[in-house]
Formats: structure tokens, sequence, C-alpha cells
């Protein structure tokens, strides 16, 4: 494998773009692919069968376009395929979950609040994570409708603030001093619920580990691009204008039937 072949990623949609920004801004010598399988979006209310199936299915484009790596950008994704994504498949995996770990170290409460998606929610790694910190209160919410919401390009309307003040508050009354972001969406949710909870509580999203973990995977692999020949390439499979808002002008985004 070349070490100039791209870092591959995918998501239900359009939310593991915020991923994508913490490892192009560690590892900004390396291409990318970023595969966006919005049509089927959102992951958290299928079951694993079928979130398996998806990730297979983006998994394999990922790799027909010669990606040396593959993040799975998607929390949903990773807690209920990427075991079986490593079993399939002879290549790299680096999944997302959420950072129940730091939260649950430095809370000062002992009460950490987690929002995520039904499927993350459910899953058996999930569980298995959580199993680690009986001694913390986790505050569990399902984040129902806001990658729907996101992916419409509703971000910003009055029902995305009224479905975070319902899920929000009655975690804050809980006293939880930690807030962990268990969806790759929801990073781009930071400044409304900033304006909803109480400043002493922090907000824990898993971009900067996963850019990390990136860069160890490359290192120990030695598959650093070591060329000048750098390039980012998008896909999606429903609108592109989301997307496109997110990145910026300075990348195309490309439509594409997957």
């Amino acid at each position: 494998m070349s070490n100039k072949n791209p870092i591959g990623l995918f998501d239900s949609g359009v939310g593991g773009t915020s991923i994508w920004k913490e490892v192009h801004a560690l590892l900004p010598n390396e291409s990318t692919i970023y595969l966006a399988d919005s049509k089927n979006a959102p992951y958290g209310q299928k079951t694993p069968e079928e979130i398996i199936e998806l990730s297979k299915k983006n998994t394999e484009f990922l790799l027909d376009n010669n990606c040396k790596l593959i993040i799975v950008a998607c929390n949903t994704a990773t807690t209920n395929a990427i075991k079986v994504l490593r079993a399939s498949y002879d290549v790299p995996f680096i999944g997302i979950e959420p950072a129940i770990k730091p939260a649950a170290l430095h809370s000062k409460t002992q009460k950490i609040g987690i929002l995520a998606t039904q499927g993350t929610l459910n899953s058996e790694l999930f569980h298995q994570n959580v199993a680690l910190y009986s001694d913390v209160k986790i505050v569990e919410q399902i984040g129902f409708d806001l990658v729907k919401l996101i992916e419409n390009g509703e971000m910003h309307s009055e029902k995305m603030s009224q479905l975070l003040e319902e899920y929000l508050l009655p975690m804050v009354a809980q006293d939880i001093d930690y807030l962990v972001l268990g969806c790759t969406h929801y990073p781009y949710l930071i400044p409304q619920i900033k304006k909803i909870i109480p400043n002493h509580i922090k907000i824990i999203d898993s971009g900067e580990a996963v850019a990390k973990q990136t860069k160890h995977i490359l290192e120990i692999n030695n598959l650093f691009n070591t060329s000048n020949d750098v390039h980012h390439t998008f896909y999606v499979n429903s609108s592109a204008e989301v997307m496109q808002e997110l990145i910026g002008p300075k990348y195309k985004v490309n439509y594409k039937d997957f």
C-alpha cells in the first residue's frame, strides 16, 4: 500500500466532517476521502444488522478508492459495526466512541451526561464502557431528531432550540458537570448548547482524540505521506448543500449515488 494513499472517513451524513477537521488540522500532509451516506441517515434508528451492512458498503467504497486507513467517523457505526469491519477487511480502522473516560475521571459531582443516538446508547460496546465507571452516575439522553435536523439544514431552527432545551435541562437538573457528545454531528451544536447549560459544565467530544489516534496508527504502520501530493475529496449521496456549508468553499462536495 502506498503512503500517498488517502485516509478514508465515513459517516451516516455530514457530522463526521467535525472529525475530518480535527484530523486535517493535525495531519495537514495527509490526503483524505470523506463519504457521507446521508440518504440513509440517521443510523441511530436502524438495527445493528442494517448498520453493519451500511458500514461494509461504505468501507468497500473507500477501499475501492485505495484508502490506507479508515476512520469510522460515526459513533453508531463504531459501536455496532467496527468489530465486524476489523475482522472482515485488512486495513487499520479507527472508531469513534463517546468520551466517557475523561469525563468520568475528572467529574467532581460524580455525575456526567451523555447525549447520543439511540443506536449508540443501546449498543453492547457502550454498555461495556459504562460498566467500567460504576461509581459515576451516567445520565443518558437520546438526541431524537437532532441528526435529522442538521442533515436537513435546520441546525439553527426553533425546533432545534426546543429539542436541545428538552434534552439538556433535565441533565443539568441532575447536577452533571460534564456533558459528553456521543455523535459526530453534535459538535456543530456546541454554540447553541452553551447558551442552554451553565458555564461550569464542560463539553467533551471525541474529535481531538481521534486525530491523535490516527497519527499514532499512521506512525506505527509507517504510513505517513512523505510526498507533496495532497488532495481532499468529499462524496455525498443526497443533497450536497449542507455539507458544502460546513466545510466551506475551499473544497467541492461531489454527489455520488452509492
